[in-house]
């Protein structure tokens, strides 16, 4: 079976089971509407030109709409390409040029280059019959290896590249989230995330769709909202990336996660305090997971066993990982994507000899299995000959009750190659905890390992999932503004 014919056989078994809420208004959609207004919305792509193995850019914020739309391209065998909401025309020009798709889907078409045919969700996914003819026969006959997604990277380093993912990464990557996260039809999602991202599209919207559950859809995060939804829509899980657990803990909003089945963290590191003050005000510690635009998710903390702050977890069913040359991450399994759009030689080179996917990640496991990420190999600063790896620094840096955030960077050094600079977001003034905080690297770390520069910032440059954009902080070597010693 392959993606859009195991979500239908949910929808023809229980057709009158609740599948989408709208959190905004309580709107609902049962297994028969999704059926109904799917084939609708894939009848006007037909009508708009667009055939199997054509892409579809789709650029929406979270809504059920999005949802219907996103499984007609899927059920009519085209490709999602999906982008960033907040990307203007001139940045969606890049993806435009390389995907080239038929037709792109957002919420303000006048964000679509001029090159793309635009549609929003409201008309693609309107109740009325389309002017053309339905397309029945077409629909839900792609094989598992026919392209699903093209998963642009989030592009925090270099130029983004599209990973293709095929029907039966997609699949398969839910199903292993589906056994490992014990995923039933009785289950409840809250989608809180963006509907552009491997978080809320691979684990949030597939997992959901393949357990046979449902989704509550808020149409946009807040604190409040999230603690009224769980409770009005009977939500018994929760994803979210880091930056949003730490909204609700400084809302004083924790506490209405409590009673939930499963909490999920993922796409960038949760600070070990966070997620300890999670488990204590939410009554349970949050699930991290690990996954990649190219591989859907990877590994977990187990749903029954130890959650350990700091780590990963293990290996999802189905997926192996290992430690290559240099402790980089590399994976197998049937959800590893297919390759690069149209760049081969970024393609063989993601690839070990034996048919790995090289990650980037630098990692360690302990004696338990557990995966633990020290940090990128794009990151990783090299200072008089050592390595140094960015995370390790960080989490001393976190220790200090003055530090709300904080970044490590190497910048360009004559001397040393490379220097260890610290961006951090502090609670109090410079002139107090500079020398606190020089005092407790010195004490933890190596030598070596010690920042030589300190930037108090008001804020981290982070990208829309919360993964703190490094680049952004490189770029910024000349301004000493804020600048704490030398």
């Amino acid at each position: 079976m392959t993606l859009t014919p195991a979500w239908r056989a949910w929808w023809d078994e229980a057709p009158e089971r609740v599948v989408l809420v709208d959190a905004g208004s309580g709107r609902t959609l049962t297994g028969a509407d999704v059926l109904r207004r799917s084939g609708l919305a894939a009848a006007r792509l037909h009508a708009a030109g667009v055939r199997a193995g054509d892409r579809v850019l789709l650029s929406c914020s979270p809504s059920v709409e999005t949802v219907l739309a996103y499984v007609a391209v899927l059920r009519l065998g085209a490709v999602v390409v999906p982008a960033n909401t907040a990307y203007t025309a001139s940045e969606l020009e890049h993806i435009v040029g390389d995907v080239r798709p038929a037709v792109a889907v957002l919420d303000e078409p006048a964000r679509a280059p001029d090159s793309v045919e635009a549609r929003t969700t409201e008309e693609l996914c309107a109740e009325d019959p389309p002017d053309g003819p339905l397309v029945e026969h077409l629909l839900d006959v792609s094989t598992a290896d026919d392209l699903a997604l093209i998963a642009f990277t989030s592009g925090t380093t270099g130029r983004p590249k599209g990973a293709m993912l095929s029907h039966g990464n997609l699949l398969a990557g839910a199903q292993a989230l589906v056994e490992a996260w014990e995923w039933t039809p009785d289950d409840r999602l809250l989608h809180a995330l963006p509907m552009f991202h491997m978080h809320g599209l691979g684990a949030g919207i597939n997992g959901s769709l393949t357990a046979g559950a449902s989704m509550a859809v808020l149409p946009r995060f807040a604190p409040q909202a999230v603690v009224d939804s769980l409770a009005a829509y009977d939500a018994t899980m929760f994803f979210a990336v880091p930056t949003m657990y730490a909204l609700l803990r400084d809302a004083d909003a924790l506490r209405g996660l409590r009673g939930l089945r499963l909490l999920v963290s993922g796409s960038a590191p949760l600070d070990p305090v966070l997620f300890s003050d999670v488990e204590a005000i939410a009554g349970q510690a949050p699930v991290e997971r690990y996954g990649m635009s190219e591989t859907v998710m990877l590994t977990s903390n187990p749903v029954r066993g130890e959650r350990r702050a700091g780590s990963v977890g293990l290996a999802l069913p189905g997926v192996q990982v290992r430690l290559g040359e240099d402790d980089g991450v590399e994976v197998n399994g049937p959800n590893v994507f297919r390759g690069y759009w149209e760049r081969p030689d970024a393609t063989a080179d993601a690839f070990t000899p034996d048919g790995w996917f090289r990650t980037g990640d630098i990692g360690e496991r302990d004696a338990d299995g557990y995966l633990r990420l020290v940090g990128r190999a794009s990151d990783l600063i090299i200072t008089a000959g050592y390595n140094v790896y960015p995370r390790e620094v960080e989490d001393v840096i976190r220790e200090h009750e003055g530090v709300v955030d904080v970044a490590v960077v190497g910048l360009p050094d004559p001397t040393w190659g490379e220097t260890v600079a610290a961006y951090v977001v502090l609670r109090g003034g410079l002139d107090q905890l500079e020398p606190e905080l020089v005092a407790l690297v010195e004490e933890r770390l190596a030598a070596y390992k010690r920042p030589r520069r300190w930037v108090a910032l008001e804020s981290l440059p982070r990208n829309a999932m919360g993964k703190v954009q490094r680049d952004v902080l490189r770029a910024s070597i000349g301004e000493r503004d804020g600048s704490m010693g030398a």
